[in-house]
């Protein structure tokens, strides 16, 4: 039996062309816009540039490659950010959509999917840094705020006072918090416990994860979406 053939490698290429096609299904005319940023920050810069490097032949390659530069950086910034956008808003709403956002924060804050959950997908995800523990229930309002209750009882015994338990509820009414916003508010909650705290507290934590049972996370678009657009704006 011959060996199957080998997977292409994703490069930078691919990873890209993947991001454009799934923010081309909400953002019809990110092609023109992605253009119009190249024209013009990569036209100012040349004009500019040439004030200092001049106008003779020199001058002008130099001139130009500089407002390619600039203007390929300008279109780069501009697609990731719209391509995470994109991706928010195709899977808003759906199952476990909450979980593939937070799995996006950067180093220094530690994500635990699921570590409570219902029948019906409502499900409530932890998240632990320098403001606490940061709980964060998905589904339907009531029911997770229930679960909200059981898990910060069960972490207030494991943190004690020194640290503090913070609850959100994923959602569009009053008093939650939008997909779209999410992790742009976990990041902006005011510091409360130091590096070394953080540390010791998520070792204490490995114990009351290791007696739960397993958490089907429902399935949905949401991981490969987001994680395709935060690859693609990582590199």
């Amino acid at each position: 039996m011959s060996n199957p053939a080998p997977e292409p490698p994703k490069g930078r290429i691919r990873q890209m062309r993947q991001a454009y096609k799934i923010t081309k299904r909400t953002d019809k005319n990110i092609g023109l816009i992605l253009l119009l940023w190249l024209l013009l920050v990569g036209g100012v810069v040349a004009v500019a540039a040439l004030f200092f490097v001049g106008t003779e032949t020199f001058g002008i390659i130099m001139a130009s490659l500089f407002g390619l530069l600039s203007g390929l950086l300008a279109v780069l910034i501009v697609f990731g950010r719209r391509a995470e956008r994109a991706a928010y808003q195709q899977v808003e709403g759906q199952p476990g959509a909450a979980a593939g956002a937070l799995q996006m924060l950067k180093r220094g804050w530690d994500v635990k999917p699921a570590i409570s959950f219902t029948k019906n997908q409502d499900v409530v995800h932890r998240v632990v840094g320098r403001p606490g523990i940061i709980l964060v229930g998905e589904g339907n309002p009531g029911r997770v705020r229930g679960l909200l209750g059981a898990e910060r009882k069960k972490h207030l015994r494991i943190g004690g006072e020194e640290i503090p338990v913070h609850e959100l509820v994923v959602g569009n009414g009053d008093g939650e918090i939008k997909l779209t916003k999410l992790n742009k508010h976990i990041q902006k909650m005011k510091k409360n416990i130091k590096p070394g705290d953080q540390t010791a507290l998520m070792h204490k934590l490995k114990a009351l994860d290791a007696m739960r049972p397993a958490a089907p996370m429902p399935r949905g678009p949401m991981p490969t979406s987001m994680k395709g657009a935060r690859k693609m704006m990582k590199g």
